[in-house]
């Protein structure tokens, strides 16, 4: 049968290759809710989290996601192993960002420290939801349309442009709750109560029942969750194909984040130019999404391999890392230096009154 020119020019639909049998998506699927039905039962009690708690469960959270590397790399290669650590390390360091966005958040609506874990539960809850349907969407376009690296592409740029411009004014440094678009909309058709309840959603009011500040908190996170799930999941499939490994890379970044919020509370701050940093992955994986689209159709255009993708990441995360903690502790000293130089001003100032009012300016 022949031919025709167009059909012979246009690129046949991506074919998934995924290590995901049936059964290894119910045992993740199950391990995954067993762990988020062990958060909500930590967290029903509110109660302020000490760093002992928070660093013994941030080591349980990356040890597991590490330990299923070696399962991956053992059961199905190097290549597959490589995979998922990048892809993992993307997510891990896009979820360090939710977080900062969180602390913005928790600060804003003047969360009490008893109940910011369970803020941060419903956000990751909301996370790992929308990022499912995401997956299943982007592995169904993919599967269909070899273009739709292209768009991820494109969107992982335009992304990349919107970090690195609100890293260059500030934005991303400042939130205001009566801007947010969610909390405006809760508020234009709900009752909204000024007192928190504990982690009650609703109260009960002398006219009747009404939300919570607490609510709108969790609105707002589940709100961030959307926008950052349109980057994130484009970002991990410019690592794999693999929806399995997308999902799995997303699950465990994710289900770390209420521990790893309370270990890196006061460090988050000193990131001033975490920013640039996720900027310029981005917009790598942006770059590498579009060549791998274009090799589909021309395979003279090399590819970005797994591995040089891993290296530049990591290079990025170690620079951007390293220039921050140097510009945070520069800003420290500056700041010192400042508040010395007014103490020196305020006691000059305070000297020739001294001397006025000493013995020797008595009048005899």
């Amino acid at each position: 049968m022949d031919l025709s020119a167009a059909q012979l020019a246009a690129p046949s639909p991506s074919t998934l290759d995924s290590i995901g049998t049936p059964t290894l998506w119910a045992v993740t699927i199950g391990v995954v809710l067993a762990l988020l039905a062990l958060d909500f039962v930590l967290t029903r009690r509110p109660h302020e989290v000490s760093m002992r708690e928070a660093i013994g469960w941030s080591v349980f959270y990356v040890t597991l996601p590490l330990l299923f590397a070696v399962y991956v790399w053992q059961a199905h290669g190097s290549d597959r192993g490589l995979e998922y650590l990048t892809g993992y390390l993307v997510e891990k360091s896009l979820s360090v960002d939710n977080l900062f966005v969180f602390m913005l958040l928790l600060g804003a609506f003047v969360v009490p420290r008893a109940l910011q874990q369970r803020v941060l539960l419903y956000g990751i809850v909301g996370a790992l939801v929308l990022r499912a349907i995401f997956i299943a969407l982007g592995a169904a376009v993919i599967a269909r349309f070899d273009a739709a690296f292209l768009v991820f592409g494109l969107v992982l740029a335009l992304t990349a442009v919107k970090i690195l411009r609100d890293a260059l004014t500030g934005a991303d440094h400042a939130v205001d709750i009566g801007q947010l678009r969610s909390v405006r909309l809760v508020r234009r058709f709900l009752p909204v109560t000024e007192e928190y309840d504990g982690p009650r959603l609703l109260t009960r009011t002398n006219t009747g029942r009404a939300l919570t500040p607490f609510a709108l908190v969790v609105v707002a996170v589940l709100a961030t969750d959307v926008v950052f799930a349109v980057d994130s999941v484009p970002a991990v499939y410019g690592i794999t194909a693999d929806p399995y490994l997308v999902f799995v890379t997303n699950a465990f970044a994710l289900l770390g984040l209420r521990a790893l919020y309370f270990v890196l509370e006061g460090a988050l701050s000193k990131l001033v130019h975490l920013g640039y940093g996720l900027a310029a992955i981005l917009a790598f994986i942006g770059a590498k999404l579009v060549l791998h689209w274009a090799h589909l159709r021309w395979e003279s255009v090399p590819e970005i391999p797994t591995l040089a993708s891993l290296g530049v990441i990591v290079g990025v995360l170690a620079v951007t890392t390293a220039t921050s903690l140097i510009a945070s502790r520069r800003a420290e000293e500056r700041a010192a230096s400042v508040d010395e130089q007014d103490e020196h001003l305020r006691a000059a100032k305070r000297r020739p009154h001294a001397r006025g009012v000493g013995p020797s300016a008595v009048t005899p």
